[in-house]
């Protein structure tokens, strides 16, 4: 299964936040066996994220779309999948009912900075979604998520993510298995080794080195016995040692 990732935000293309949610979905896609094959990061743009949208959804077997979703002047993407599929935005009578508790919840733990300050709540906006989507009622804050077809959107804060994210992980999986050596060895070192294996095996191969520890080779395929035996080649090769 092959998997794009697509992180919308003027925040994070300014580096004033992290891209936190596409290292932890793309950790948790592959450890189910999915692939990942492209990460992009995109600006509160809503032409620029329809037409990505459109192009994924033909070309990929999901796409997951972080961030831009709610009811603020710069929340463009429900539109921006809703223009991918020549679709209107509607309101699901369960998510607004969310969307009222959560605003009403957050009134009575918050008393007094609802007091002080004017709390205007567009429920419709909040709660609106691409029709014929199916919600995913947020359990850690006010903007729910969607699925259509093969496209998956949820809120950029990272604990919503990855709640909503669990709600759906049993739809994401795949055959690829990954062994990794590590290994004191300098990379340049291991050029010989490293295009062995290649040769020789139906796999792929990631050398990441680091000027701090142990240097990592990562091989990955489909086939577990050709994972298996790729690495004990390379064990015979290079110098090995255990992991941190």
């Amino acid at each position: 299964m092959e998997v794009a990732i697509l992180t919308v935000g003027d925040e994070v293309l300014s580096g004033d936040t992290a891209n936190a949610n596409a290292t932890w979905l793309a950790s948790r896609l592959t450890d189910a066996g999915a692939t990942v094959a492209r990460i992009l990061t995109l600006p509160d743009d809503r032409a620029a994220i329809r037409e990505t949208v459109e192009t994924w959804r033909e070309t990929f077997d999901a796409v997951i779309v972080t961030g831009g979703l709610g009811g603020t002047h710069d929340d463009v993407t429900a539109d921006a999948i809703a223009d991918a599929f020549s679709r209107e935005l509607v309101v699901h009578p369960a998510v607004r009912e969310d969307v009222i508790e959560t605003v009403a919840a957050y009134r009575d733990r918050n008393p007094d900075l609802v007091e002080a300050h004017d709390l205007d709540i567009d429920v419709d906006a909040w709660a609106a979604l691409p029709e014929g989507s199916r919600p995913l009622v947020n359990p850690e804050g006010l903007c729910p998520g969607c699925v259509l077809d093969t496209v998956y959107a949820f809120p950029g804060v990272p604990a919503e993510v990855r709640a909503l994210f669990d709600l759906v992980a049993g739809e994401f999986g795949g055959d690829a298995v990954s062994t990794t050596l590590y290994t004191p060895q300098p990379e340049g070192s291991m050029v010989e080794a490293v295009a062995g294996v290649r040769d020789r095996f139906d796999v792929t191969v990631g050398s990441y080195p680091s000027t701090e520890t142990r240097n990592r080779i990562k091989l990955t395929g489909t086939d577990p016995d050709a994972v298996a035996a790729a690495a004990a080649w390379l064990r015979d090769r290079i110098d090995v040692v255990e992991g941190p």
